[in-house]
């Protein structure tokens, strides 16, 4: 099937780490600020079958070293596909990618960040060509559905930009698609092992009002996904008995990631970040850490190439929730899931949010309640944990309120008492007295009462 490809191409190479040393060339990633990757299910007579173009230059035509620009569009006609596919289509790139040696891929949509290794650039891996070819080949055997595929590649930062544009209003109307629903409404919802390769102890359970981390796959994604490719590594799951409805404890999740982590995970809370939450592979949004001198919750996105308030960057905070981990107060999700109305709702949601990035904020304003708006601090207000403090003490904050609460319960436990976890929830004050803080690694230990 690739004997003509000068690389090996399978599963075993998926989860490969490039790192910058042995790195050739970058494509998209932190530096780069138009980069995507877009399906779209087209009108027969507008697809070419096979076709592979490139606009701009050519991997061999690259300086070793740099990074740039980069788009895939993917085009594919059949009489069985529907629109609904797309996103589902589309996330197989980056498992595709990753079946090539020496060919990193990383996160998804507008985020996407790709590595050539030396290595393979050296055997003749040097034409997007020979990239197009196995994603074709790839796409035509597992769905025989695709009747006709064409692929471009554009890396021209001139050209970028107007299918970058199409890119973010097809995720858009995606996204705003899948608002209407409710968990409630359902008796099933989807899991996703697509990351396992990077974090086998990870399954991402979407509902209609959590998105998958990666922010690619909404419930009618992976609803379209399995029913076109039911052992795939997007399922159903029975929604089960609800155990508890502020949480976000299923029955039926629970039952599902104990069988797919092989016992790793048996427990998860969907709506919270503290106790058992949702596990985090790497291609997450944005994650939210806890941040104990304030007893709120900031918010960090991958686009953010700041130091956070609590000072630490995306990636370390990243660090401590990725590869399949349930880690009290960090939380790996998506910018979808932060538009929900489930939004951490055991901890408070957006009345516990305490600092986000400005970018962030704004593309989030028509979903933040109003009251708390101009509450929340940004990298603008707040560059520390003492003028976070300041600041949400002018602005009458809602956790400040909690602070009576802390220092109430303080006074009357002695301080040789040992408090085993953290308590969850707005009614209950969290011991910042008892949460231990390993700033490098950004890791919160003694709290929550969450699985070790």
């Amino acid at each position: 099937m690739f004997e003509d490809i000068p690389v090996e191409v399978g599963v075993v190479y998926e989860g490969e780490r490039i790192r910058k040393p042995e790195m050739y060339v970058e494509l998209g990633g932190p530096k780069i600020e138009q980069k995507f990757e877009l399906l779209r299910v087209r009108d027969p007579e507008a697809v070419e079958d096979g076709a592979i173009r490139i606009i701009g230059p050519d991997l061999k035509d690259m300086a070793q070293g740099k990074s740039y620009p980069f788009g895939i569009l993917i085009e594919v006609a059949g009489k069985e596909l529907e629109t609904d596919l797309e996103g589902v289509l589309e996330r197989r790139i980056h498992e595709y990618c990753n079946y090539i040696q020496g060919f990193m891929h990383l996160n998804q949509r507008y985020d996407i960040w790709i590595r050539l290794s030396k290595k393979s650039f050296e055997k003749g891996l040097n034409t997007f060509e020979l990239i197009g070819k196995v994603l074709l080949r790839l796409y035509r055997s597992e769905f025989p559905i695709i009747e006709k595929i064409q692929i471009t590649f554009i890396t021209d930062p001139e050209k970028i930009g107007e299918v970058y544009e199409e890119a973010i209003k097809v995720y858009e109307a995606r996204d705003a698609r899948a608002r209407g629903l409710s968990d409630e409404e359902v008796d099933v919802f989807y899991g996703c092992t697509l990351c396992q390769s990077f974090a086998p102890n990870h399954v991402c359970v979407i509902t209609p009002q959590r998105y998958a981390n990666c922010g690619a796959i909404s419930w009618f994604d992976g609803r379209a996904a399995a029913r076109v490719d039911p052992k795939g590594p997007l399922f159903s799951i029975p929604k089960g008995e609800c155990v508890d409805p502020i949480k976000g404890e299923f029955t039926g999740p629970n039952e599902a990631l104990a069988k797919k982590t092989f016992g790793a995970v048996t427990k998860v809370w969907l709506y919270t970040a503290f106790g058992y939450p949702h596990t985090s592979c790497g291609c997450f949004e944005a994650a939210a850490f806890y941040i104990p001198e304030v007893d709120g919750l900031g918010i960090v996105y991958r686009g953010f190439k700041g130091i956070a308030v609590n000072g630490l960057s995306f990636g370390q905070i990243a660090d401590s929730t990725a590869g399949g981990r349930q880690v009290d107060g960090f939380h790996g999700l998506s910018i979808e899931y932060m538009r929900s109305r489930k939004f951490l709702q055991a901890d408070g949601g957006w009345s516990r949010v305490v600092w986000l990035p400005s970018e962030l904020k704004e593309r989030l304003k028509e979903f933040i309640p109003k009251e708390i708006y101009d509450k929340i601090a940004t990298e603008k207000d707040a560059s520390n944990i003492d003028e976070l403090r300041e600041f949400l003490k002018n602005v009458e904050h809602p956790v400040v309120e909690r602070w009576k609460e802390i220092e109430i319960v303080e006074e009357e436990k002695p301080e040789e008492e040992v408090v085993e976890g953290v308590p969850v929830g707005m009614g209950i004050p969290i011991m910042l007295k008892n949460v231990r803080i390993y700033a490098k690694r950004a890791i919160i230990r003694g709290g929550g009462g969450g699985k070790r």
